[in-house]
């Protein structure tokens, strides 16, 4: 059944939004109950003649009773009967229905925003609507490409006026080329205001969109990663930004080392600790990351001097007979516990997957470097290896058919890091993640594995 009845009128000329040029009648036929007790029985036989379309109710008010919507194809008053089934028909003559003339007035607010810009942009650019977004708190960021940015204000607003939770419309500038990984932006529509609250993670944060890096398509990867912490072992987060893995850990007790280079992301770190409460579990750094890596040993040496043990209060409500009265009483307990301090860290995690890969020289003798650390790690029983968590991109070329398989971007993955190395670690003891494409030939992997001791030691 054709429905273009029901679409927006269209104006291609259109470069400022006008919400009143978006009305229209639409005439249909109505099946008039005079009485409204059969009207549940007519619905229940009549499917196949009854108007069902998304967001149009097919129950509508007639005068001081009801009636039901018929096909928009059913006809006029004269032709519509030849087109409804037969149990429609007994049904009309057994309830004394009478089919009327009904009509519809859409308005704008009737239309999604892929319907409304379809009938304004222009018909060269109809196969792929920019009505996607990436959003962060109340900010909506779009990544419009160059013939649709002549039409960025008219998209931003529709955009702004069809999803109740943005406020702001963003199109970013140019692509990101900072050492922070942010971009220039352009509000499009709504309010000039980039300072955001996202939840994530079961926690809060808070930060200036403008001015950090945040990507919400990334919150399946942050959970999974944040799955696979153990309680109480130590995570060196080498780009932390503004915390989306380091404070969700530190609220389920991972003790976090979380380092950013960006002193705005190293602003809203620190502030997103303190709103989640995590501070006994996070410690935050504002270092390159090649000095954090390298001085993570000792940061973590230098934490476990300061305080050994993270004391953690916990009040739990038990329920208790009160000898008194020998009631049940609700009872609030304190329970403090320790948690003393790893010595090693068990994980990093690299999240800048540009160019993630170019620091991982910096594991070459991470515990050589300081007499005092390589003394007590190999002296140590349980001193454990740790296992680093590499974010990256693996693209290639359009012109390679058949498009390579994920085993082979693996390899190619693994020769990079090998080289980096400069040790061969046999492909078995790596694990291959896609995070997703970011283009269809720009996949994004964390690639996980333990560092081996000859390059961990290597003087």
């Amino acid at each position: 059944m054709s429905t273009n009845i029901f679409g927006p009128p269209v104006n291609r000329e259109m470069t400022q939004l006008d919400r009143t040029f978006f009305q229209k009648d639409v005439s249909l036929l109505v099946a008039h109950f005079p009485d409204p007790k059969h009207l549940g029985s007519f619905v229940k036989s009549c499917k196949k003649d009854i108007l069902y379309l998304p967001s149009i109710k097919h129950i509508v008010p007639v005068g001081d009773s009801k009636g039901v919507l018929l096909r928009a194809d059913i006809g006029d008053l004269q032709t519509y009967e030849s087109n409804l089934s037969d149990i429609t028909k007994e049904k009309i003559k057994e309830y004394s229905i009478v089919v009327k003339p009904y009509t519809m007035k859409l308005d704008y607010d009737f239309w999604k925003a892929d319907d409304i810009l379809r009938a304004v942009l222009p018909e060269n650019l109809l196969d792929e609507i920019p009505t996607g977004f990436a959003q962060a708190g109340h900010v909506a960021h779009l990544n419009l490409r160059d013939e649709f940015k002549p039409y960025g204000k008219l998209i931003g607003q529709v955009i702004l006026d069809k999803n109740a939770k943005v406020e702001t419309v963003v199109d970013k500038v140019d692509s990101i080329a900072t050492k922070f990984r942010t971009f220039k932006m352009n509000v499009l529509a709504g309010k000039d205001d980039l300072l955001v609250e996202q939840s994530e993670s079961g926690c809060r944060f808070k930060f200036d969109f403008s001015k950090v890096y945040w990507n919400s398509r990334l919150n399946t990867e942050h959970e999974r990663l944040i799955d696979a912490f153990k309680q109480h072992e130590v995570v060196a987060d080498v780009f932390a930004g503004v915390g989306p893995f380091a404070v969700p850990a530190g609220k389920r007790e991972v003790v976090v080392l979380a380092n950013d280079l960006n002193p705005e992301s190293y602003k809203y770190l620190q502030e997103n600790i303190k709103i989640n409460h995590t501070e006994d579990f996070v410690k935050s750094y504002n270092l390159d990351g090649r000095e954090f890596i390298r001085e993570s040993p000792n940061l973590l040496r230098d934490w476990s001097k300061e305080s050994p043990a993270i004391k953690r209060t916990k009040i739990v409500k038990r329920r208790k007979v009160d000898p008194a009265s020998n009631e049940k009483r609700v009872v609030r307990e304190e329970h403090v516990a320790e948690v003393n301090i790893p010595k090693y860290v068990g994980q990093y995690v690299m999240n800048l997957p540009d160019s993630a890969l170019t620091f991982l020289d910096e594991f070459v003798g991470l515990y050589s470097r300081d007499p005092e650390i390589e003394k007590i790690v190999k002296n140590d029983p349980d001193f454990k290896l740790p296992v680093i968590n590499c974010h990256c991109f693996e693209k290639f070329s359009p012109q390679e058919q058949p498009e390579p398989p994920l085993e082979v971007l693996h390899e190619r993955v693994r020769q990079r890091i090998i080289k980096i190395l400069d040790y061969d670690i046999p492909f078995e003891k790596f694990n291959f993640h896609l995070v997703r494409r970011v283009a269809p030939t720009k996949p994004m992997f964390c690639v996980a594995f333990e560092l081996p001791e000859e390059v961990a030691f290597r003087k």
